[in-house]
């Protein structure tokens, strides 16, 4: 439905209903209006007007451009507006990553949908379910080794690059291989004045050839970030977003170059690629913002400087027009 179709429709709305606006394919109204408020309270969204896949579309481009601090808030107001979407919604959308205490071994490990089934989660360090679950899901005795090995060797990553956190891996059965998630979790603590998260999951289907030398990856790999820093010089600034990145290759396997050297690599490339994107582009964006809208000079000099520019400009035109005449 177009703008102008959509305006055609508003007698038949009411005065609430009335107050929204048009963009990309979503009609967002004022908080006045009836529907879901989302966020911060100031907007909601009203999609009855819009087809299945238009809803989908225009519900996935919101939730992109939402704080991801308040995905799960925002992703419970979508489902409670539009309750047939809750499948698509849930299977799209990431949420950042929970953390739970394996009461076996002590240790911290990451809650995905890859390692729940049903309302219990399994720990890839005792294997075991938690809540205890006796038919849960497990991967075979091959695969439970290399998921072993797999989360040793990215806990001593995460350490080496991100000096704290909790990483997990979860692994699992294929017909012609094996598929996997590498998950990472770096919380600030607000002690030198910034909070915020980092929440990293890599999806990696891994196809073994036939020959046994060789196998097919295929990476995907989502980054959501936010940072808040309140400093009494510059108050409170709210940083945050996601980003999607995909990547195949074919490597070859043996024992000196096994899956999981593949796999680190292939996560490690493409979190720096993640990184140098965020940093150049969408904070270097940011700050080129910031600096357009702050400066460092008082107000009263930066007055006297144009006023002393704009004098001299006009002297040389003065000067110039006595010349030519």
């Amino acid at each position: 439905m177009s703008d102008n179709e959509f305006r055609q429709m508003l007698p038949v709305l009411t005065v609430k209903q009335q107050a929204a606006t048009y963009t990309n394919g979503l009609y967002v109204f004022s908080a006045k209006c009836s529907g879901k408020v989302l966020s911060d309270g100031t907007s909601c969204v009203f999609l009855s007007l819009q087809t299945a896949d238009q809803q989908l579309d225009s519900a996935l481009d919101l939730m992109r451009r939402l704080p991801p601090q308040k995905i799960e808030k925002n992703l419970s107001d979508l489902i409670d507006l539009v309750p047939g979407l809750c499948e698509e919604l849930l299977s799209s959308v990431d949420q950042p990553l929970k953390i739970a205490t394996d009461k076996k071994c002590g240790k911290d490990y990451l809650l995905c949908d890859y390692n729940r089934d049903g309302d219990s989660y399994r720990s890839p360090w005792s294997n075991n379910y938690e809540p205890p679950l006796e038919d849960g899901a497990l991967p075979s005795e091959r695969l439970r080794k290399l998921e072993v090995d797999a989360n040793n060797a990215f806990d001593q990553y995460r350490e080496m690059y991100f000096e704290g956190g909790v990483s997990s891996v979860y692994l699992w059965d294929l017909d012609h291989g094996f598929a996997g998630v590498v998950l990472i979790k770096k919380g600030g603590d607000g002690s030198k004045k910034i909070m915020g998260s980092w929440d990293s999951i890599h999806v990696v289907e891994v196809q073994e050839k036939s020959s046994g030398r060789n196998a097919h990856y295929k990476l995907t790999s989502t980054a959501m970030l936010w940072l808040q820093t309140k400093k009494p010089g510059s108050g409170t600034m709210n940083l945050g977003g996601s980003l999607t990145r995909q990547m195949e290759q074919d490597s070859p396997v043996s024992e000196a170059v096994p899956h999981i050297a593949n796999i680190g690599k292939m996560v490690e490339d493409m979190e720096n690629k993640i990184r140098t994107t965020l940093n150049e582009i969408y904070f270097g964006k940011t700050k080129d913002i910031v600096n357009g809208l702050r400066s460092l000079q008082p107000l009263q000099d930066r007055k006297q400087q144009e006023a002393l520019r704009n004098d001299l400009a006009q002297a040389l035109r003065n000067r110039q027009a006595k010349q030519d005449s």
